[in-house]
C-alpha cells in the first residue's frame, strides 16, 4: 500500500503538494489481516470523495459516515486508506458547502469514537488545528460538529491536553461560544473537564472567566449541560484555593454555588450528579473556603460520600466515594469520627477487599473482566480511606477499624506483588500504629511477622522503605511499648538497622532510621541494646561527623537519650561514650555555626 510522507506526492489532497499523513502500522496490519475483499470494499468510500462533482462527493461522505457507524473495521479500512487527510481537505476549504464541510465534521468524530490507534491516526494528520479553525464560521451547526469530534478528540487518553492550550486565542473563543447553544456548553464545558489537569491549566481557564461564564449553566434546562458545568467545576476547584474561595461567592439567580452544589446532593438526584457536587464541596472545605463544622459539609457532603460506599453502588462509585471521602476528612479528626460511626462505614469498606468474586460463581465473562479490572481500584480506594480514617484519633483506630478485622486485611495485603498495594498497606498501618495502645501495636507486628516486616525493609522501592520506617518508628514510641517490642524482637529490628545504615541508600532513608535508633535509645531497658552493640555505635559516631545537618541531628538525639542525666546508668554509658571518642564530637559540635546542632 502507498505511504503518504514529507517527499512524496500527496493524492489525497490535490491541492496540497506534500502531506504528512502517514499509515498508523497497527491500523495497516489490522487492514492485511482482514483480507483483501473488505480493504476493496472500503476503497469506493475514499474514492468517491475525489469526485468533480461536489453533489457527488457529499453524498459519498453522506455514505461513509452510515457505513462507519458501530463499525471499527470499517473505521480502520477508511484511516489507512487515507480518508483522514482528504476530509480534512474538504473541511477547510472555503469552496466547500456548509452542508459538506459538517459532514466531514461528523465522520471524522465517528473516527474518533473507534480505537485509541484512530485516535493517534488523526492527530498524526493534525485533525485539532483544522478543527479549531473551523470554530470560526458563522455557521451553528458547523460549529456543533467540529466541536462534538474535538470533545471525542480530547477525552481520549492518548491526546495530549496541552494542545489545548498551544494558542492564547483559543481559549477566549472557546468561551465566548459558550453562549451559543446547549450543545455547545455541554461539549465546551467537557473538554474543559477532560483538558484541566493541574494548576497551570486551572489558572489559565480561570484568568479567561471560567467562573463568571459557566456558573450560570448550573441552571441549565439541559442535564446534560449541568452536569458537564459541573464537573468543570470540580476539576477547577480541585486543591486551588483561588478558585475554591472564588466560588464560595458567586450567585446564580440569588443563589449561592455552595447551596447548588447541595441541592445537587439530594438523593433524587442522579448519582454521578451527587458524586461530582461532592467533591465540589470537598475541594472547596479542604482549600479553606468552607469550614469543616459547616452544615453543608458534616450533614450533606459526608453522608452523601458514605452512601457513595455502600454495596449497592457500581464499583467505580464507590471507588470515587471512597476516595474523595478519604480526602475530605483526612486533615480533620471530628470528620474522621463522625464517617466512623456513619452508616456502618467500616463494614462497607471490608466488602472494599471481596473482589473480584468466585470465578467459579460467576457465568458472565464481562462481569468477571469489570470486577478483576477494578479490584485493585477498590482496594487502593479502601487503603486511602483507612488511613485517613485511623490517621489523628487512637479511639477511631482501636474500635470500628480493629473490629472490622483490618489489620489482618492489611497485614496481608502487603504482600501483594502489586507496589502501589504494598505501599499503601503500609501507609494505612503506620497511620494506626501513630500513638496507638500497645495491644495495636502488637496485632501489628503478630500480624505482617518478623520475616514480613524484613522482606518489607529489603523493598527495592523506596516508598516501601520509608513507609515500613515511618511503621517501625510509630511503634517503637512511648517508654514502655518500646521495651516491650524491642524485648520481643529487639535483635532482628537491630540487625536491620545496621543493614540500612549500612546499605547505599538516601539521606531520608537514613535519617529515618536514625530516628528509628533515637526512639530505642528512649526506651529504659531498650537502650542497653544500642550500648553493647559496638558497631551501631560506631555507626552512630560516623553520622555525627556525616556532612549532612539532617543525619548528624539524627544521630545527636540517639546520644542525647542515651547519656539523659536523669536515667539510672547515664553516667556508665557517658563513661563508655566518651572512651570511644563521642563526647570529643559533641564539643566540636558546641562550636558548630549551625544553631540546631549548636544547641543540642
Amino acid at each position: 500500500m502507498l505511504k503518504h510522507g514529507v517527499n512524496s506526492l500527496c493524492r489525497c489532497c490535490p491541492a496540497v503538494t506534500y502531506c504528512t499523513f502517514e499509515y498508523d502500522p497497527v491500523v495497516l496490519l489490522l487492514s492485511c489481516l482482514v483480507g483483501f475483499e473488505v480493504t476493496a470494499s472500503s476503497r469506493h468510500y475514499v474514492d468517491r470523495l475525489f469526485d468533480l462533482d461536489p453533489q457527488k462527493v457529499l453524498q459519498g461522505v453522506i455514505d461513509m459516515k452510515n457505513a462507519v457507524i458501530g463499525n471499527n473495521k470499517q473505521k480502520a479500512n477508511l484511516i489507512v486508506l487515507g480518508a483522514v487527510p482528504r476530509l480534512l481537505y474538504l473541511l477547510q476549504q472555503e469552496t466547500s458547502s456548509t452542508e459538506l464541510r459538517t459532514e466531514c465534521a461528523v465522520v471524522l468524530g465517528s473516527l474518533a469514537m473507534g480505537t485509541e490507534n484512530n485516535v493517534k491516526s488523526l492527530l498524526d494528520c493534525h485533525i485539532i488545528p483544522a478543527l479549531l479553525q473551523g470554530l470560526l464560521s458563522p455557521d451553528l451547526k458547523f460549529i456543533e460538529a467540529c466541536l462534538r469530534c474535538l470533545r471525542t478528540i480530547f477525552i481520549s487518553p492518548v491526546t495530549p491536553e496541552d494542545l489545548l492550550y498551544t494558542d492564547a486565542t483559543v481559549i477566549s473563543h472557546l468561551m465566548a461560544l459558550l453562549s451559543r447553544s446547549r450543545y455547545t456548553q455541554e461539549y465546551i464545558c467537557q473538554i474543559f473537564s477532560h483538558c484541566c489537569k493541574g494548576p497551570d491549566h486551572q489558572t489559565i481557564l480561570f484568568n479567561h472567566g471560567a467562573v463568571q461564564n459557566i456558573a450560570h449553566l448550573l441552571v441549565s434546562t439541559s442535564y446534560k449541560v449541568r452536569m458537564q458545568a459541573l464537573k468543570c467545576f470540580s476539576v477547577l476547584a480541585f486543591e486551588n484555593p483561588q478558585v475554591s474561595m472564588t466560588l464560595v461567592n458567586v450567585s446564580v439567580d440569588g443563589e449561592l454555588l455552595p447551596q447548588i452544589f447541595v441541592k445537587m446532593l439530594q438523593r433524587d438526584k442522579p448519582i454521578e450528579m451527587q458524586l461530582t457536587s461532592a467533591k465540589c464541596l470537598t475541594s472547596m472545605c479542604r482549600a479553606g473556603a468552607i469550614r469543616t463544622d459547616d452544615s453543608c459539609i458534616v450533614l450533606k457532603t459526608l453522608p452523601c460520600l458514605v452512601r457513595m460506599c455502600s454495596k449497592e453502588r457500581l464499583l467505580e462509585e464507590r471507588v470515587e466515594g471512597a476516595e474523595t471521602l478519604a480526602y475530605l476528612i483526612e486533615t480533620d479528626v471530628e470528620l474522621q469520627r463522625i464517617a466512623s460511626i456513619t452508616d456502618h462505614l467500616i463494614v462497607m469498606l471490608a466488602d472494599y477487599f471481596k473482589y473480584p468474586s468466585s470465578v467459579s460463581a460467576i457465568t458472565d465473562i464481562k462481569r468477571l473482566d469489570h470486577d478483576l479490572k477494578h479490584a485493585h481500584e477498590l482496594r487502593q480506594a479502601a487503603f486511602k480511606l483507612y488511613a485517613s480514617l485511623g490517621a489523628n484519633d487512637e479511639d477511631i483506630r482501636k474500635k470500628p477499624i480493629l473490629e472490622s478485622g483490618a489489620i489482618e486485611l492489611l497485614c496481608s495485603l502487603t504482600q501483594s506483588e502489586n507496589l502501589a498495594l504494598r505501599v499503601n498497606g503500609i501507609w494505612a498501618l503506620m497511620n494506626m500504629a501513630f500513638q496507638a495502645e500497645q495491644k495495636i501495636k502488637s496485632d501489628i507486628l503478630r500480624g505482617l511477622s518478623t520475616e514480613q516486616l524484613f522482606q518489607l525493609l529489603s523493598d527495592s522501592d523506596v516508598n516501601v522503605l520509608m513507609k515500613t520506617l515511618g511503621l517501625l518508628r510509630n511503634l517503637l514510641s512511648t517508654r514502655p511499648h518500646i521495651d516491650h517490642i524491642m524485648s520481643t524482637h529487639g535483635k532482628q529490628i537491630m540487625q536491620a538497622v545496621t543493614l540500612i545504615l549500612e546499605g547505599e541508600h538516601n539521606i531520608e532513608v537514613k535519617e529515618q532510621t536514625l530516628c528509628i535508633l533515637a526512639n530505642i535509645a528512649d526506651g529504659t531497658t531498650a537502650k542497653e541494646l544500642i550500648m553493647t552493640n559496638d558497631d551501631i555505635l560506631q555507626k552512630i559516631k560516623y553520622y555525627m561527623s556525616h556532612s549532612n545537618a539532617k543525619l548528624q541531628l539524627a544521630a545527636m538525639f540517639c546520644i542525647s537519650n542515651l547519656i539523659w542525666n536523669e536515667e539510672e546508668g547515664s553516667q556508665e554509658r557517658q563513661d563508655k561514650l566518651r572512651d570511644i571518642g563521642i563526647v570529643d564530637i559533641l564539643h566540636k559540635l558546641s562550636q558548630s555555626s549551625d544553631p540546631n546542632l549548636c544547641d543540642k
